[in-house]
């Protein structure tokens, strides 16, 4: 419950921006800097008009205030100086407060509408968090940049990471304000410049330390923080109260050790338990789902493994792959999950993303309440549906979909396209409505989701993983391949094992498209089974 808990409070983002839509924002600051060079170079010139002018009123007055009277009886002089001071010394005053900062402020108005907001930005930094906790990774290898799989290496300044500590301790997370002001106190250790002083980042280290219940630790950083500041207010007080609790803590561990030495007091080696073995069916949920995503986890024993198979499949000689099968390949076996590779070609996946990338927006998830589509804190993406009749390359799709499984699309729901940006994710759940959730998708009146469809439309450099936390199966992106499975058995009845979700994007991002097929129309296609599980 406390690793679900905490996953919750770590995934309430207010929104997301898409990779689409990040690299828009890339090439709207591109814009920004062109229109800031062309400032610069505006005030430069006005500097260097500026700048000879005085030059030579300089040395014209330094020669002139030698012999005044000598000077001014020249009538060519007398007059110069009268026009200077009426007439050029004004135009001066013009240059000087003429304002070429328009062009660039206009533009920086016309784009700053297209800026993230505060609440982006803490999404960002959460989201960065995210794949701290996911992947395992220590502040050092994501401040320096050494993710696996990365093209352009990026590091982060002491701002930076000062930035990531106070998002976290304004969300009382005071674990990871610890990791990120210690980063920060590092690389200031280190002699890196910050406007961010050591004692400010002391301040915050110590009482996140304190809050863990680490009371030494933080005695230590509180020293310190006196050391470079002995007027600091708060920091003095801290270290009255820090020192009476250790006291107070020494004296309660004196008692508990007298109490231990009474006679029949003390403990024997027999009483002294072995800590418990976890096994793997105990493990909470969330753990599963963060070592799958790692890579770890994996539960198939090599004799399961060795009746995975490849093959090629034509779907009981349809007619569209008799004499050019697809590839298929066994990625699982209960549930039994299957993958087609060279499945969408790569002009296919540009149509559909350029189709899809006016409308993505914050996926939808059914509220099974309602049985309406909303947002929800544990999908982190962006997503856009796409009918078949308003492309003939998406009714193509849908075809092979429908050549390839035997199942009908007429009653399944539009092809939709998610994006997921960064840290994007979506967290455990079930495609289909449980035996709790009798109005799923009665909107829909095509009955419950019989499968899923999945296509890859991008390789991911790291992380994005599908993974099924209770079978232990993980199934990674490959562009241009697809991954099927059964979210029923043949009776209708829902396979629990099919509950599945999609790892956080570490490095790169991450397009994919999916087909929820219903059970309406497969009536004589999949015929009910007998028993439960069948």
């Amino acid at each position: 419950f406390v690793w679900w808990l905490r996953g919750l409070l770590m995934f309430t983002l207010s929104d997301l921006y898409s990779s689409g839509q990040m690299t828009d924002l890339l090439y709207t600051e591109k814009d920004l800097v062109t229109s800031l060079k062309d400032y610069i170079r505006a005030e430069e010139n006005k500097l260097e008009r500026v700048k000879r002018w005085a030059e030579k009123l300089d040395s014209l007055s330094a020669a002139a205030t030698q012999d005044p009277e000598g000077f001014l009886g020249h009538p060519v002089n007398a007059f110069k100086l009268m026009k200077r001071l009426n007439t050029e010394w004004g135009d001066l005053e013009s240059l000087v407060l003429s304002d070429t900062t328009d062009g660039f402020i206009s533009n920086l108005t016309i784009q700053r509408q297209y800026f993230p907001t505060d609440e982006d930005q803490t999404g960002a930094a959460k989201a960065l968090l995210r794949l701290q906790d996911t992947y395992r990774l220590d502040a050092n290898t994501i401040s320096t940049g050494d993710l696996p799989g990365v093209k352009h290496k990026s590091l982060m300044t002491v701002d930076d990471c000062y930035e990531l500590g106070k998002i976290a301790y304004s969300d009382v997370d005071y674990y990871h304000t610890e990791l990120w002001m210690a980063q920060a106190l590092k690389q200031l250790d280190q002699g890196e410049e910050s406007t961010i002083d050591k004692v400010t980042v002391l301040d915050y280290l110590s009482y996140s330390i304190y809050q863990q219940g680490e009371i030494e630790r933080a005695l230590e950083y509180t020293k310190r923080l006196l050391e470079l500041d002995p007027e600091h207010q708060r920091a003095k007080g801290n270290l009255k109260y820090f020192e009476f609790q250790l006291e107070k803590q020494k004296n309660a561990a004196e008692d508990v050790s007298h109490k231990q030495k009474e006679p029949g007091k003390k403990e024997t080696a027999e009483k002294r338990k072995k800590p418990k073995k976890v096994s793997n069916h105990l493990i909470p949920e969330r753990k599963k789902y963060e070592m799958l995503c790692r890579g770890e986890g994996n539960r198939m024993t090599p004799r399961r493994w060795s009746r995975l198979f490849c093959r090629y499949h034509d779907n009981n000689h349809n007619p569209m792959y008799v004499l050019a099968p697809a590839k298929q390949q066994d990625e699982w076996d209960r549930p039994y999950i299957v993958r087609y590779l060279d499945i969408i070609s790569d002009k296919e996946i540009e149509r559909v993303k350029q189709l899809a990338k006016p409308r993505l927006r914050r996926a939808t998830v059914h509220d099974p309440q309602t049985g309406k589509l909303t947002t929800a804190h544990y999908r982190v993406s962006k997503s856009a549906w796409l009918t078949a009749y308003e492309d003939p390359m998406i009714d193509k799709i849908n075809q092979r979909i429908e050549d390839l499984t035997g199942l009908e699309m007429d009653t399944a729901e539009e092809l939709q396209v998610a994006n997921y940006g960064v840290g994007g994710q979506y967290e455990p759940h079930f495609d289909f409505g449980r035996k709790d959730e009798p109005d799923a998708f009665k909107e829909l009146g095509t009955g419950n989701r019989i499968a899923t469809w999945l296509f890859y439309m991008s390789d991911v450099a790291a992380g994005g993983a599908t993974v099924f936390p209770d079978v232990g199966a993980a199934v990674w992106p490959q562009k241009g391949t697809a991954v099927f499975w059964y979210n029923l058995f043949a009776s209708g009845e829902g396979d629990y094992s099919t509950r599945h979700a999609a790892c956080p994007v570490l490095v790169g991002n991450k397009w994919v498209s999916n087909k929820w097929i219903h059970e309406r129309g497969q009536e004589w296609r999949r015929p009910c089974g007998l028993s439960e599980s069948e």
